[in-house]
């Protein structure tokens, strides 16, 4: 059995934000700059898989939560727990997340 679940969590720009250098400062001067610009703030979605006999975790840093990337994600998951000797997959655990219910998902 799998627990499959997924936590959206903001993204931190590179060097840190204004929280480690202080509002006003140079370094959160230039982040807001560049966000405003080209680079986007936002959310990742840490999406994780853990194996319940084990407790053996994979996790990934995606875009989205949409079904499609979840669809992904499970494969490259199985692949990976195959590769550490877990081949048999009898349940998939997860939440009402509207990624999980769709069809594509179930198939």
């Amino acid at each position: 059995m799998v627990h499959v679940d997924v936590k959206m969590a903001g993204r931190i720009p590179d060097g840190g934000g204004w929280r480690s250098h202080g509002r006003g400062s140079e370094q959160a001067r230039a982040v807001e700059r560049r966000t405003k610009r080209t680079e986007r703030g936002g959310y990742v979605y840490l999406r994780s898989a853990v194996d319940g006999f084990s407790r053996l975790a994979y996790t990934e840093a995606l875009p989205d939560e949409k079904a499609v990337t979840a669809v992904a994600f499970l494969r490259r998951a199985r692949a990976w727990f195959a590769a550490h000797s877990i081949t048999q997959i009898e349940r998939v655990v997860t939440d009402n997340g509207s990624c999980y219910r769709a069809d594509a998902f179930a198939r």
